[in-house]
């Protein structure tokens, strides 16, 4: 009995004498699957809007992701330069484009060669502030087939991601893959209440109504932070030890 209560003593004198853990940012670029909406936009809501509240006190979320942006225009406007001035060592950079990359009538339109090479640099600048990238393919559109069966719209952009991933040992998150799960899991009728669905009428924003196979609801952009907070546990990234114990 003393042993034990020796240990137990010591154990709880060591959790006291633990330094804090240091305050790390996590910053979030992307395009508007993940940004942050202004109010004219509700209910359309991006995942790094919900993914904010998942930390405790010692993360700070950063979400620079913009409406429309790929690899290549999210560098262009200047946008990619202030997050490498201010990124600390230890800091997690979470990167997922592809949406606008990958169209070749947007003005965003980038190259495969291109789109990898953009992701080449994010990761190369990041480790070069000793932070830690992360890619993610882009999240899945809600797109079924007539035996409802959903189908992939990022194939080719995704499998950039995955291969650019695996060359330069980058921890990935298949956000396309688990979110076409998800899609399909709930299917063709229920899926849509992830999306920006609206009858006319129904929201003053979009008096018309609103069928958006791409941008999320409130209950879509929170499903989505959770496949990607689901990811980081699973795969034992550090960042897991900062979520929010209940």
């Amino acid at each position: 009995m003393k042993l034990i209560s020796y240990i137990t003593g010591l154990a709880l004198l060591l959790s006291f004498c633990l330094p804090p853990k240091k305050r790390i940012t996590v910053w979030l670029i992307g395009d508007s699957t993940m940004s942050k909406k202004e109010i004219k936009a509700y209910p359309e809501t991006g995942w790094g809007m919900p993914f904010v509240y998942f930390f405790d006190s010692t993360v700070v979320i950063e979400n620079r992701a913009q409406n429309g942006r790929s690899t290549r225009t999210f560098i262009d406007e200047n946008r990619w330069q202030p997050v490498t001035d201010a990124m600390q060592e230890g800091d997690y950079v979470l990167v997922q484009f592809g949406h606008n990359d990958e169209v070749k009538t947007k003005k965003s339109y980038t190259t495969e060669t291109e789109f990898t090479a953009n992701l080449v640099k994010y990761i190369t600048d990041t480790r070069k502030k000793k932070a830690n990238p992360i890619l993610i393919t882009p999240v899945a559109r809600r797109k079924f087939d007539s035996t409802g069966r959903i189908e992939g719209t990022h194939d080719v952009y995704a499998a950039l991601v995955r291969d650019v991933a695996a060359r330069y040992n980058v921890l990935l998150i298949d956000l396309d893959k688990k979110s076409q799960a998800l899609l399909q899991e709930l299917g063709p009728d229920k899926s849509k209440f992830l999306f920006n669905y609206l009858q006319p009428g129904e929201h003053p924003n979009y008096p018309q109504g609103k069928t958006d196979d791409t941008h999320f609801s409130e209950l879509g952009a929170r499903r989505m932070a959770e496949l990607v907070l689901s990811e980081i546990v699973a795969q034992h990234i550090e960042l897991a030890e900062r979520i929010v114990k209940r």
